[in-house]
């Protein structure tokens, strides 16, 4: 059937059960088809066919329709428009601008059936061809370049599917929808290419091939960094209760990866906490660059009390706008907050379409939904001839209720994903941030990016992470023996490694996102920090053997500059060289002279 036939296709509504609308006489109609439903035209995709009824998934609130009113097929899936104009700016969750349904609809909530385009078609962008008439072009091909921020070079590529020689290209100011280059295929057609293209949301976006994970996305957070790495084009779960930090890290994680794009999705988050992104991300700015970090950012919100469909279209058309830069050869991180709110609007349409329901209510199919959703992840070689790399990493968060791992949106996410950062509701009560659980938090990524940082460390970097590891793990196990019998019941030896293992805890895990040189560490700060609780640690356990004073030990001076390393600034570095040298000269001024033979 031709797109034409099926933009006629016209049939009525003849069920209403909440955010799910059946129309009837609708045969011809496709899945995934976005239609027109009501007299006011409220936007819908349809999710299921019975026979000439179609089964649809309304995106506005449906109070006020009525059987009998029209539904219009659009004959074209749900699809996002993807050109010049997406960055700074701020979507609901099927990608129309908030700021201009507001100036629309003037006022701040969202009026049914409103339609504006995505993209703004009146501005005009200055184009610069890349490609000259005449050259031979495939699909994914750079045609030419517009700076869309100026933090982001937007490469204007030839659309998947189309290759052959460009036929006309031409500088000058278009709008997204203006002709700026016409390509001559081997059969004689000439393809129009527009600035804007459209893409279903719930199709990948093709790449020519994939690439392993083992280049390391560096946060600047050090218990991320250094003990539950995430590589580039990896994929990350963050479940926790209520409390733990969840959207802390999650900003921690847009401001400071060294990712060049930044999507965040907040998917059925309070309005209050959206709030919150909308009005700081503005006023934060770039580290590597001095300006706003919005330069570089797309805003999607579908938050708690926006129509409960649309939340479940808003991941998808937050990774497509991700896939879109990354085949531009960026290396875009998503942060998803949160996937559980998003499994609810699942579990609330299979309810309404009376679906068999699975473990807790949640659909059968969550699972593979989680997993698709998260396959999207990787780096890649992207679509054309000259070899870029592009990547994407999917940072999900989770909302367990009550803290239970053991629910399915947890279960399924964990799965999928290769790394576990458990937030703890007692750390953060403890004012310990990011409050990552480091006995139940892992990375899969560990052995791999274990030998990148081996290469450029000389071979100290996954040595030192393991003993650090299990320093934690020891103070774990002797912390209960403390609370049964008391700190005396210790040999001198195990309270030095209790003291190790708060430093490690204090002093480099705890980590104040508010200070302006505490909230991002780099990989060099990190290890030279660790470095140095080790060495102090290493030299003061020979000194015991060697019958120094525990007690002198702990009050030496040298300890109070390890627990301020962390307001070292970057350029500053050589201090913490320095500092070994002076561990090492305050421990041998307190061991006593005359032989090892002390009897603790």
């Amino acid at each position: 059937m031709s797109e034409a036939a099926r933009k006629q296709i016209k049939g009525s509504i003849t069920r209403i059960s909440g955010p799910l609308v059946v129309a009837g006489g609708m045969s011809g109609a496709s899945m995934y088809d976005v239609v027109r439903v009501g007299n006011l035209g409220l936007v819908g995709e349809i999710i299921e066919l019975k026979g000439d009824s179609a089964f649809i998934q309304v995106y506005e609130e449906t109070s006020g329709l009525k059987p009998k009113e029209p539904v219009v097929s659009t004959g074209a899936p749900l699809s996002v428009e993807l050109g010049p104009g997406l960055i700074e700016q701020f979507f609901d969750g099927v990608q129309r601008p908030l700021n201009i349904i507001e100036k629309e609809a003037k006022s701040p909530f969202i009026t049914r059936g409103i339609d504006v385009p995505a993209l703004d078609r009146k501005k005009k962008w200055e184009f610069m061809p890349r490609a000259k008439k005449g050259d031979a072009v495939v699909s994914g091909d750079v045609l030419g370049i517009v700076q869309e921020t100026v933090l982001v070079e937007h490469r204007i590529l030839v659309p998947a599917g189309i290759e052959g020689k460009v036929k006309s290209i031409q500088q000058g100011e278009y709008t997204v929808e203006d002709v700026i280059a016409e390509i001559e295929d081997g059969n004689g057609y000439v393809h129009k290419v527009t600035m804007m293209q459209r893409w279903p949301v719930r199709f990948p976006k093709p790449v020519a091939r994939r690439l392993k994970p083992e280049v390391p996305l560096l946060t600047g957070q050090r218990v991320v960094d250094m003990f539950f790495p995430i590589a580039r084009g990896g994929t990350a779960c963050v479940p926790g209760p209520f409390g733990s930090g969840k959207t802390v890290i999650q900003h921690q994680l847009a401001k400071w990866a060294d990712a060049e794009i930044v999507v965040y999705v907040g998917c059925g988050e309070r309005g209050n906490e959206m709030t919150d992104v909308l009005l700081e991300f503005p006023e934060l700015q770039d580290p590597r660059s001095g300006q706003p970090l919005m330069k570089r950012t797309v805003l999607i919100a579908n938050t708690s009390n926006m129509p409960v469909a649309a939340r479940e279209a808003s991941i998808y058309t937050a990774i497509t706008i991700a896939e879109y830069y990354r085949d531009m050869g960026y290396s875009v991180a998503l942060m998803a907050d949160s996937t559980s709110r998003w499994a609810e609007a699942l579990r609330e349409i299979s309810g309404r379409l009376e679906e068999m329901p699975g473990e807790e209510g949640y659909p059968a199919y969550l699972g593979t939904r989680l997993a698709s959703f998260y396959e999207r992840a990787g780096r890649c070689i992207c679509l054309g001839s000259d070899e870029r790399e592009g990547a994407i990493s999917v940072i999900g968060a989770v909302s367990p209720p009550g803290g239970d791992l053991s629910e399915p949106v947890s279960q399924n996410t964990l799965r999928v994903t290769k790394v576990f950062w458990g937030l703890d509701a007692s750390l953060a009560y403890q004012r310990h941030f990011p409050a990552i659980n480091w006995l139940n938090s892992y990375s899969l990524y560990t052995d791999v990016l274990g030998e990148y940082w081996d290469e450029r460390y000389d071979g100290e970097w996954s040595a030192q992470r393991i003993e650090a590891m299990s320093l934690l793990e020891e103070e774990a196990q002797l912390r209960e023996v403390v609370r049964l019998v008391g700190i005396d019941a210790l040999s001198r030896e195990e309270r030095l490694i209790l003291e190790t293992a708060k430093s490690i805890r204090e002093d480099f895990l705890h980590q104040n996102a508010f200070h302006e040189v505490d909230t991002y560490a780099s990989m060099d700060k990190q290890f030279r920090m660790l470095r140095n609780i080790l060495t102090f640690h290493h030299i003061a356990m020979d000194a015991i053997k060697r019958g120094a004073d525990i007690k002198k030990l702990f009050e030496l001076p040298v300890r109070e500059q390890i627990a301020r390393m962390r307001y070292v600034k970057e350029e500053d570095l050589d201090s913490l060289d320095r500092l070994e040298a002076e561990i090492r000269s305050q421990i041998t001024k307190i061991i006593p002279t005359g032989g090892d033979n002390y009897a603790a």
